[in-house]
């Protein structure tokens, strides 16, 4: 069966931040220009915000130059940033650390704590206002190229493909969606980006990327215990020479968002940042804050951690990489929100103006990087630029110390005379071999404060249909057990915060490693982390994976 084909002057792939606000400053230049414009945004979740996982803490700068009426127009930004806390953990205490040392740029004040997806939900709302076709349920499977090897846009996936790889009854083919520019918004570690990225060498003049793992958990507790718009952030236990730290935001309607990241560079392959999270909340401090309370909702994502010296080429003949796609993340200020719909904006204008020149994709969209280096977003990375890249270089202490150094070096108009550090390794190059490193023994779930992966991964609403191919592609079949398992303790069984690798097999027989891929959360970590590199993670069916209603 054929597939059908659709015609749009842009198609943008992903409905999150950057993506809703591309399509949105898209047709707002069309309007202005009294233009007809086609675009279309489509969304691998079943719906715009299902699979949006975020803190949040939402730095509202892009969208007050978005949407300037934002607050008439009923965004759902409802919880202003009251008061900011940084504490550094110690097993039983906590250390706060004074305002009056912390530099100024991480300052949350004039921000606001809410669900991203909601946010999201409210973009798609105007976006659609505007004339914008959103088709949620429709994954971006397969980048569609030009004879001259120009992108010419997407085709969803296939519907109905049996496990076997054959049409079932049910078999639908996907669509082609053909447009003079293709804006790829699909978030972190994106499986088209990653494409895209090898076959255009846009990393041949960046440093590679780096990610953290983040998981988050919302909690209904006692309202005697709720402070909206009460910002904590922590570092230190339960993580010892690990790069990673926690948040707890109190949010409207009694909720506390809870949440843990650990840097991806991690080496010893006992580690499981799943564990970590359930242990961080046994610290007394956080603990008192949970008990009393009910878990509701449960997630987790992977997040670039590159910053600027891992941005990469930006445009490519036909398209453009835009938020998380390209990875915008200010590391120190844990906000990803404002720059990535920036990124969607510059893009869109940058698209705009080739498309009103009249090209139809010939021309490249270096107006994009231009604008990038001369906007607040660029600004914003180059100040914290060695902040995460310390970390690796010094160590957690000396890391910390020498990052918080040179931010104020930046604050007082100094930051010219700071290095750029590079980043040392590639992620999942960093993991130690078992025999090196000393096993983590981590408390059993009381499933009052702490719980396990399943219980975790039914909270996220996740599904997918079964009889499907497995869309975590092994490239060699072997490797799981003849390196990972043997070399490494299989660490996919702890990086994969959902329960998705497993290795069975009877006392004294052989092992073998199960895929239970219906427990994806699309988190994108065994991606990254799987230290050969052996796993491809590609979209399944559109409308498959976690269902988050208020993450």
């Amino acid at each position: 069966m054929a597939r059908e084909s659709m015609e749009f002057d842009v198609v943008i792939v992903g409905g999150g931040p950057s993506g809703l606000s591309a399509a949105i400053r898209l047709m707002q230049m069309a309007q202005e220009k009294d233009q007809e414009l086609m675009v279309c945004v489509i969304e691998k979740g079943s719906e715009i915000g299902a699979h949006i996982l975020s803190g949040a803490v939402v730095d509202p700068i892009a969208l007050n130059e978005l949407i300037p009426d934002w607050k008439e127009k009923g965004a759902p930004l409802n919880t202003p940033v009251t008061d900011n806390q940084h504490w550094v953990l110690s097993e039983s205490g906590k250390t706060a650390l004074p305002h009056i040392i912390m530099p100024p740029l991480l300052s949350n004040k004039g921000m606001y704590t809410l669900s991203l997806g909601n946010l999201c939900r409210w973009l798609a709302e105007q976006a659609e206002a505007m004339g914008v076709e959103i088709y949620p349920g429709f994954a971006g499977a397969e980048i569609l190229f030009h004879d001259d090897g120009r992108v010419k846009g997407v085709a969803t996936g296939d519907m109905g493909v049996g496990m076997d790889g054959k049409p079932k009854a049910s078999y639908e083919p996907g669509m082609e969606l053909h447009a003079k520019y293709t804006l790829f918004a699909e978030g972190c570690r994106g499986s088209l980006s990653k494409e895209l990225e090898a076959k255009f060498k846009l990393r041949e003049n960046c440093d590679h990327q780096t990610y953290g793992i983040g998981i988050k958990e919302l909690w209904d507790i006692d309202p005697a215990k709720h402070v909206p718009g009460r910002v904590i952030h922590t570092q230190g236990w339960p993580l010892d020479n690990t790069v990673g730290g926690g948040f707890i935001y109190h949010q409207e309607n009694n909720q506390v968002a809870i949440g843990f990241v650990v840097g991806l560079d991690y080496d010893n392959p006992y580690l499981s940042p799943f564990e970590e999270m359930q242990r961080y909340k046994t610290h007394p401090e956080i603990k008192k804050i949970l008990e009393g309370g009910r878990r509701v909702a449960y997630g987790a994502r992977a997040i670039n951690e590159g910053g600027l010296q891992s941005v990469p080429k930006l445009y490519f003949p036909g398209g453009a990489l835009i938020g998380c796609a390209a990875g915008f993340l200010n590391v120190p200020r844990i906000k990803g929100t404002h720059t990535a719909m920036k990124s969607g904006m510059l893009a869109a204008e940058s698209a705009f103006g080739a498309i009103a020149a009249g090209s139809n994709g010939e021309t490249e969209l270096t107006g994009y990087t231009d604008a990038f280096k001369k906007s607040w977003i660029y600004k914003d990375l180059h100040k914290v630029r060695n902040a995460r890249p310390a970390l690796s270089k010094f160590g957690i202490l000396w890391g910390t110390i020498y990052g918080g150094f040179d931010m104020w070096m930046h604050t007082l108009g100094l930051g010219f005379l700071m290095p750029t550090f590079k980043h040392p390794h590639v992620d999942h190059c960093a993991l130690k071999k078992a025999v090196d490193c000393e096993p983590i023994a981590y408390p059993k779930p009381d499933g009052t404060i702490t719980f396990d992966k399943l219980s975790s991964v039914f909270l996220s609403n996740t599904n997918h249909e079964e009889d499907q191919p497995v869309h975590l592609q092994l490239k060699d079949p072997s490797v799981p057990v003849e390196i990972n398992l043997k070399e490494f303790a299989g660490p996919e069984q702890r990086f994969c915060p959902a329960g998705v690798y497993e290795f069975i097999g009877d006392e004294g027989s052989e092992k073998r490693l199960q895929i239970n891929a219906q427990n994806c959360v699309h988190c994108k970590t065994c991606d990254i982390k799987d230290y050969t590199q052996n796993i491809n993670w590609v979209v399944p069916e559109g409308g498959g994976g976690p269902n988050y209603p208020n993450m």
